[in-house]
This record gives C-alpha cells, sequence and structure tokens, in this order.
C-alpha cells in the first residue's frame, strides 16, 4: 500500500508578510521624534527568506543617539511578534548616514520640514 502523497506547503506571500511587518515597524517611535521611524527612512531594507527569517538594516538619526540599545530591541521583538517570521536579522548600520531627505513626505509635513 502507497502512503498518500503530503500536499504541498503554502508558498509564503512575503508580500503580505512584508506589509505586516512594516505596519508593525510604523509602531515604534524615536522617543524625540513624533514620527515612526520608517517614515523617518531609518528602516534601509526588508528582506524576507523561504523560511520566514526576516533580514533587517536599519539606521538611527545619529550614532549617539539617546536610545541606541532600546529601539533596535524594540524594532525585532515587534517583528517577531509578527506570524509567519520565524527569526530575525536586524542590522544597525551607518552606511550610508541618515539625512532629513531620507524622511517620508508624510514624516516632512508632520514635522514641518519642507
Amino acid at each position: 500500500m502507497a502512503w498518500p502523497l503530503m500536499p504541498k506547503a503554502k508558498a509564503m506571500d512575503k508580500q503580505a508578510l512584508e506589509a505586516k511587518i512594516i505596519e508593525q515597524i510604523k509602531t515604534v517611535y524615536d522617543p524625540e521624534i513624533p514620527v515612526d521611524i520608517y517614515e523617518l527612512g531609518l528602516i534601509y531594507e526588508v528582506r524576507i527568506d523561504d523560511n520566514g527569517i526576516v533580514f533587517v538594516r536599519m539606521t538611527l538619526t545619529s550614532p549617539a543617539c539617546p536610545v541606541a540599545e532600546s529601539l533596535p530591541m524594540e524594532v525585532q521583538e515587534k517583528i517577531t511578534r509578527v506570524e509567519g517570521v520565524e527569526d530575525v536579522d536586524l542590522r544597525v548600520v551607518f552606511d550610508p548616514p541618515w539625512e532629513k531627505s531620507m524622511m517620508s513626505e508624510e514624516a516632512r509635513f508632520a514635522l514641518d520640514m519642507f
């Protein structure tokens, strides 16, 4: 008697997962700036592999940022809570250095920086 074939696992919808991850990232704020870190342009890259591992490259407004230790940890924790995420590899980088031009139009408007 042959064993029945198991159905293939449903392919991961990376686009939908990325949208959920970004939604979570947008709940993280630099305590000194009333705009979320995604709109500030602090997230340089969000990439998801086929196993649900999320790779994030982010920066801070300054290497001397007072929340340099806690902000990346908060981002990692929030991404980890998203259903479908197996692990998070978050790296804080300073190249390219952050500058105001990296902010979204929404962030510039909120901070009155046109």
